[in-house]
């Protein structure tokens, strides 16, 4: 039994290494004096400076956050939506095909997601004359639609598990629909919500393929304007952009923790 647990944390702790040490080595590094990415030249913030000096980093960084915020928020409306309907709706003729519709996303290919939205961009351009061309626009609506499945299935899972008392007692006291969602069912799915957004923000910020196919010139968002530049190789500035992107995601996760104790001390004191 010993020996089990023994091997046991091993392997654990082996797993966190072999997964954050090139994130440490990274944040380190970002802090480095030398040009040349693999030579310490001894600790300093000059590549910090010179990443926000480079207008192309920061205005692709400034069409991320937006693209990701405004895709994550209509996400999560229309996932909220799309899961109550499915969790709370009862069986209805085409249940099986909205669900089906909902979450083929997450399954599907990004390679083909990216060209089958790119088709029906441009087929869409030419019969109705929007969206002109490709840009922020499709962008957000290409990220609203495979962030959505992963909201949905979230809050359907949330509302699945959700003890139905409160709504049932909600209804018994004569309760009107559209007050016993916001009233009760909104604040009880609201960490399932929240995760979906936080998700959702992650996943938008960190697409490429997708991003790659209906974006158009003057809106390359962040990821591609990184993978352009690694390709000529690593340099200190991306070191210390990735930190920046760490730091800002991390918040956001501690953010989102203290949240959902807090309301889950409030539903349950």
């Amino acid at each position: 039994m010993k020996d089990h647990s023994l091997a046991l944390k091993f392997s654990a702790g082996f797993g966190f290494l072999f997964l954050y040490a090139p994130i440490v080595a990274l944040i380190i590094y970002s802090f480095n004096e030398s040009k040349l990415v693999t030579v310490w030249g001894g600790w300093s913030l000059k590549w910090y400076a010179e990443l926000f000096r480079n207008e192309q980093i920061m205005n692709a960084a400034w069409v991320s956050l937006k693209i990701a915020f405004i895709s994550a928020t209509l996400a999560s409306i229309l996932g909220t939506v799309a899961g109550f309907v499915l969790s709370r709706m009862g069986k209805f003729r085409g249940k099986t095909m909205m669900a089906g519709w909902v979450t083929a996303p997450l399954v599907m290919p990004e390679v083909i997601t990216g060209l089958s939205l790119l088709l029906l961009f441009v087929a869409m351009e030419s019969l109705f004359g929007w969206p002109a061309g490709r840009g922020m626009t499709t962008i957000v609506i290409a990220h609203t639609t495979f962030c959505l499945a992963y909201v949905a299935v979230v809050v359907q899972s949330r509302l699945s598990s959700m003890d139905e008392t409160l709504e049932e007692a909600a209804m018994d006291l004569g309760a009107k629909p559209v007050s016993l969602f916001f009233l009760i069912t909104l604040p009880l799915i609201t960490p399932a919500i929240l995760s979906g957004w936080l998700l959702s923000f992650t996943l938008s910020l960190d697409d490429l393929v997708i991003a790659s196919f209906v974006s158009g010139p003057g809106n390359s968002t962040l990821p591609m304007v990184i993978f352009s530049k690694v390709r000529l190789g690593v340099t200190p500035e991306i070191n210390a952009l990735a930190t920046l992107m760490i730091l800002v995601v991390s918040i956001a996760v501690i953010a989102a923790i203290f949240i959902m104790r807090r309301q889950n001390r409030f539903q349950n004191p």
